[in-house]
């Protein structure tokens, strides 16, 4: 349970990671991945990287510059502009369903105008899921200049996309629905120099 608990990634840049394990039993047509960073960086950065054999791109969550996120299905994506961090946490959920081919952005609990991503595909499985690296390979050939440094927590993943109410439920921390990937009852393994830490504030 790493509630109220970070994953502070010490180096810049790093090869560090951690590598998340779900339950995943069949491939997802609709998605949602939520997480909160706190980061000085303004070089490109992996937030979450989902890789199959097939695609190693099939989920992640990548921000190339501080006034840009994208988020990648299936190897395409879609860029969401920001406005630049005044040096916060960011909170991020990026959801996706196959059948309108509609990808949602939300930050720090506000929804972006939607995109239109991938409709009709189906993101495979088995799985590896890391925070801190972008995966070139399965499980592996990183960029270390691609790698995330700061604190990353509430890391979520849904095999559904999350309705409105529950994108701000996640941005505020309150009750979610039970979920792949659940930052209050995380498996995870730490590979590197990436040490867990209380959150310095609420």
């Amino acid at each position: 349970d790493l509630y109220r608990k970070v994953l502070v990634f010490r180096k810049d840049p790093s090869d560090a990671y951690v590598v998340l394990r779900a339950r995943l039993e069949e491939p997802l047509r609709n998605l949602t991945v939520c997480l909160r960073s706190y980061t000085d960086l303004s070089r490109p950065h992996s937030l979450f990287s989902y890789a199959t054999k097939a695609q190693d791109n099939e989920i992640l969550l990548f921000k190339p510059r501080p006034e840009e996120y994208r988020f990648y299905v299936g190897g395409k994506f879609v860029t969401f502009r920001v406005p630049e961090g005044r040096r916060d946490w960011e909170h991020v959920c990026a959801s996706w369903e196959s059948a309108g081919g509609i990808a949602e952005f939300w930050l720090n609990g506000k929804p972006w105008p939607r995109k239109g991503l991938q409709r009709g595909y189906t993101v495979g499985v088995p799985a590896s899921i890391l925070l801190g690296q972008e995966q070139d390979s399965f499980g592996g050939g990183f960029d270390l200049y691609n790698s995330f440094s700061g604190e990353l927590t509430d890391v979520y993943l849904w095999d559904t996309a999350l309705s409105p109410d529950k994108m701000r439920a996640a941005f505020l921390s309150l009750r979610l629905p039970p979920a792949l990937l659940d930052w209050k009852s995380l498996s995870y393994e730490v590979k590197g120099d990436v040490v867990v830490k209380p959150r310095l504030r609420e």
